[in-house]
Protein backbone atom coordinates (compact mmCIF):
# COMPACT_ATOMS: atom_id res chain seq x y z
CA UNK A 1 0.00 0.00 0.00
CA UNK A 2 1.27 3.46 -0.89
CA UNK A 3 1.38 6.26 1.66
CA UNK A 4 -0.92 8.36 -0.53
CA UNK A 5 -3.57 5.66 -0.33
CA UNK A 6 -3.00 5.46 3.44
CA UNK A 7 -3.62 9.22 3.70
CA UNK A 8 -6.88 8.78 1.79
CA UNK A 9 -7.97 5.96 4.09
CA UNK A 10 -7.08 8.09 7.12
CA UNK A 11 -9.28 10.97 5.99
CA UNK A 12 -12.17 8.63 5.14
CA UNK A 13 -11.91 6.98 8.55
CA UNK A 14 -11.84 10.20 10.57
CA UNK A 15 -14.63 11.89 8.61
CA UNK A 16 -16.70 8.71 8.89
CA UNK A 17 -16.25 8.79 12.68
CA UNK A 18 -17.24 12.47 12.82
CA UNK A 19 -20.24 11.90 10.56
CA UNK A 20 -21.42 8.89 12.54
CA UNK A 21 -21.05 10.71 15.86
CA UNK A 22 -22.93 13.74 14.57
CA UNK A 23 -25.65 11.53 13.10
CA UNK A 24 -26.09 9.67 16.39
CA UNK A 25 -26.14 12.95 18.32
CA UNK A 26 -28.95 14.32 16.20
CA UNK A 27 -30.94 11.08 15.87
CA UNK A 28 -30.89 10.10 19.53
CA UNK A 29 -30.40 13.52 21.15
CA UNK A 30 -27.18 12.29 22.71
CA UNK A 31 -25.23 14.51 25.05
CA UNK A 32 -22.29 16.24 23.36
CA UNK A 33 -19.94 15.10 26.10
CA UNK A 34 -20.79 11.47 25.23
CA UNK A 35 -20.32 11.80 21.46
CA UNK A 36 -17.15 13.78 22.11
CA UNK A 37 -15.68 10.75 23.89
CA UNK A 38 -16.81 8.42 21.10
CA UNK A 39 -14.88 10.58 18.64
CA UNK A 40 -11.95 10.82 21.05
CA UNK A 41 -11.57 7.02 21.38
CA UNK A 42 -12.18 6.31 17.69
CA UNK A 43 -9.64 8.86 16.48
CA UNK A 44 -7.09 7.79 19.09
CA UNK A 45 -7.40 4.19 17.94
CA UNK A 46 -6.34 5.29 14.47
CA UNK A 47 -2.81 5.19 15.92
CA UNK A 48 -2.98 1.47 15.15
CA UNK A 49 -4.00 2.14 11.56
CA UNK A 50 -1.27 4.76 11.18
CA UNK A 51 1.39 2.35 12.45
CA UNK A 52 0.14 -0.43 10.17
CA UNK A 53 -0.43 1.47 6.92
CA UNK A 54 2.25 4.15 6.67
CA UNK A 55 5.89 3.71 5.74
CA UNK A 56 7.18 7.28 5.71
CA UNK A 57 7.08 9.38 8.88
CA UNK A 58 6.32 12.65 7.12
CA UNK A 59 3.45 11.18 5.16
CA UNK A 60 2.01 9.78 8.40
CA UNK A 61 2.03 13.32 9.79
CA UNK A 62 -0.07 14.75 6.94
CA UNK A 63 -3.47 13.69 8.27
CA UNK A 64 -3.07 14.82 11.92
CA UNK A 65 -1.50 18.07 10.68
CA UNK A 66 -4.56 18.69 8.51
CA UNK A 67 -6.82 18.03 11.48
CA UNK A 68 -5.04 20.60 13.60
CA UNK A 69 -6.42 23.12 11.09
CA UNK A 70 -9.79 21.40 10.61
CA UNK A 71 -10.36 21.10 14.34
CA UNK A 72 -9.38 24.72 14.89
CA UNK A 73 -12.00 25.74 12.32
CA UNK A 74 -14.55 23.47 13.98
CA UNK A 75 -13.77 25.03 17.35
CA UNK A 76 -14.25 28.51 15.87
CA UNK A 77 -17.32 27.87 13.73
CA UNK A 78 -18.95 24.78 15.28
CA UNK A 79 -18.51 22.55 12.23
CA UNK A 80 -18.55 19.24 14.14
CA UNK A 81 -20.62 19.77 17.28
CA UNK A 82 -20.36 16.09 18.24
CA UNK A 83 -16.71 16.57 19.22
CA UNK A 84 -16.78 20.05 20.73
CA UNK A 85 -16.68 20.75 24.46
CA UNK A 86 -19.16 23.10 26.10
CA UNK A 87 -16.20 24.73 27.85
CA UNK A 88 -14.84 27.24 25.33
CA UNK A 89 -11.53 27.29 27.17
CA UNK A 90 -11.02 23.64 26.27
CA UNK A 91 -8.83 23.33 23.15
CA UNK A 92 -8.41 19.57 23.51
CA UNK A 93 -9.57 18.77 19.98
CA UNK A 94 -6.73 20.92 18.64
CA UNK A 95 -4.13 19.63 21.08
CA UNK A 96 -4.83 15.94 20.38
CA UNK A 97 -3.62 15.90 16.75
CA UNK A 98 -0.61 17.99 17.82
CA UNK A 99 0.27 15.24 20.32
CA UNK A 100 -0.32 12.67 17.54
CA UNK A 101 2.22 14.49 15.35
CA UNK A 102 4.78 14.78 18.14
CA UNK A 103 4.64 11.06 18.94
CA UNK A 104 4.98 10.08 15.29
CA UNK A 105 8.05 12.31 15.04
CA UNK A 106 9.50 10.84 18.23
CA UNK A 107 8.77 7.14 17.87
CA UNK A 108 8.64 6.36 14.14
CA UNK A 109 10.97 3.73 12.73
CA UNK A 110 12.29 1.14 15.17
CA UNK A 111 10.13 2.50 17.99
CA UNK A 112 6.86 2.76 16.04
CA UNK A 113 4.98 0.48 18.51
CA UNK A 114 5.65 2.98 21.27
CA UNK A 115 3.86 5.67 19.27
CA UNK A 116 0.75 3.51 19.69
CA UNK A 117 1.42 2.67 23.35
CA UNK A 118 2.04 6.30 24.32
CA UNK A 119 -1.35 7.36 22.89
CA UNK A 120 -3.39 4.70 24.67
CA UNK A 121 -3.64 6.49 28.06
CA UNK A 122 -5.09 9.51 26.29
CA UNK A 123 -7.32 7.40 24.06
CA UNK A 124 -8.82 5.02 26.62
CA UNK A 125 -7.81 6.28 30.05
CA UNK A 126 -8.85 9.90 29.64
CA UNK A 127 -12.12 9.02 27.92
CA UNK A 128 -13.25 6.57 30.60
CA UNK A 129 -12.02 8.86 33.37
CA UNK A 130 -14.47 11.48 32.09
CA UNK A 131 -17.38 9.07 31.55
CA UNK A 132 -17.02 7.19 34.85
CA UNK A 133 -16.08 10.28 36.81
CA UNK A 134 -19.18 12.11 35.57
CA UNK A 135 -21.47 9.15 36.28
CA UNK A 136 -20.04 7.73 39.49
CA UNK A 137 -17.69 10.39 40.84
CA UNK A 138 -18.45 11.13 44.48
CA UNK A 139 -15.04 12.02 45.90
CA UNK A 140 -14.03 15.17 44.07
CA UNK A 141 -10.86 17.23 44.12
CA UNK A 142 -9.74 20.38 42.30
CA UNK A 143 -6.26 21.10 40.90
CA UNK A 144 -5.42 24.23 38.86
CA UNK A 145 -9.09 25.07 38.51
CA UNK A 146 -10.12 21.69 37.07
CA UNK A 147 -12.35 19.42 39.18
CA UNK A 148 -12.01 15.66 38.93
CA UNK A 149 -12.93 12.67 41.07
CA UNK A 150 -11.05 9.79 42.64
CA UNK A 151 -13.38 7.39 40.81
CA UNK A 152 -12.49 9.01 37.48
CA UNK A 153 -8.79 8.91 38.29
CA UNK A 154 -9.06 5.21 39.14
CA UNK A 155 -10.71 4.63 35.76
CA UNK A 156 -7.91 6.62 34.15
CA UNK A 157 -5.33 4.33 35.73
CA UNK A 158 -7.10 1.04 34.92
CA UNK A 159 -7.85 1.83 31.27
CA UNK A 160 -4.44 3.43 30.70
CA UNK A 161 -2.72 0.34 32.06
CA UNK A 162 -4.84 -1.98 29.91
CA UNK A 163 -4.33 0.09 26.76
CA UNK A 164 -0.55 0.34 27.11
CA UNK A 165 -0.15 -3.31 28.09
CA UNK A 166 -2.19 -4.52 25.12
CA UNK A 167 -0.25 -2.27 22.75
CA UNK A 168 3.11 -3.51 24.01
CA UNK A 169 2.01 -7.15 23.84
CA UNK A 170 0.55 -6.74 20.36
CA UNK A 171 3.87 -5.48 19.05
CA UNK A 172 5.93 -8.25 20.58
CA UNK A 173 6.40 -7.19 24.18
CA UNK A 174 7.53 -9.95 26.52
CA UNK A 175 5.86 -11.31 29.67
CA UNK A 176 7.16 -8.36 31.69
CA UNK A 177 5.38 -5.80 29.49
CA UNK A 178 3.02 -5.15 32.40
CA UNK A 179 5.81 -3.31 34.26
CA UNK A 180 6.25 -0.43 31.77
CA UNK A 181 2.47 -0.42 31.35
CA UNK A 182 2.08 0.03 35.10
CA UNK A 183 4.66 2.83 35.26
CA UNK A 184 3.10 4.59 32.28
CA UNK A 185 -0.42 4.31 33.70
CA UNK A 186 0.68 5.80 37.02
CA UNK A 187 2.46 8.69 35.30
CA UNK A 188 -0.44 9.33 32.92
CA UNK A 189 -2.96 9.31 35.77
CA UNK A 190 -0.92 11.86 37.69
CA UNK A 191 -0.61 14.04 34.58
CA UNK A 192 -4.34 13.90 33.87
CA UNK A 193 -5.11 14.85 37.47
CA UNK A 194 -3.26 18.16 37.26
CA UNK A 195 -3.75 19.19 33.62
CA UNK A 196 -6.22 22.09 33.17
CA UNK A 197 -8.69 22.94 30.39
CA UNK A 198 -7.88 20.34 27.74
CA UNK A 199 -4.13 20.49 28.22
CA UNK A 200 -4.32 16.83 29.22
CA UNK A 201 -4.49 16.08 25.48
CA UNK A 202 -0.91 17.35 25.29
CA UNK A 203 0.41 16.54 28.74
CA UNK A 204 -0.81 12.94 29.07
CA UNK A 205 0.77 11.71 25.79
CA UNK A 206 3.98 13.59 26.60
CA UNK A 207 4.24 12.10 30.10
CA UNK A 208 3.30 8.64 28.77
CA UNK A 209 6.11 8.84 26.21
CA UNK A 210 8.56 10.02 28.87
CA UNK A 211 7.56 7.17 31.19
CA UNK A 212 8.08 4.58 28.45
CA UNK A 213 11.51 6.06 27.80
CA UNK A 214 12.50 6.24 31.46
CA UNK A 215 11.61 2.62 32.21
CA UNK A 216 13.84 1.50 29.38
CA UNK A 217 11.28 0.48 26.75
CA UNK A 218 13.10 2.71 24.24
Amino acid sequence: MTDLLAIGISFVYVFAVLGLAEGLRRAFKLDIEFTRKVVHISVGMWAWGTAALFQDKWMAIVTPAAFVIINALSYRFGLFLAMESRDRRNLGTIYFPIAFIALIALFWGDFKPLFVAALMPMTWGDAFAAVIGRRFGRHRYTVFGATRSLEGSLAMFVFSFAGVWIALLAFGGGPMAWLPALATALAATAAEAVAPFGLDNLLVPAISAAALALVGVV
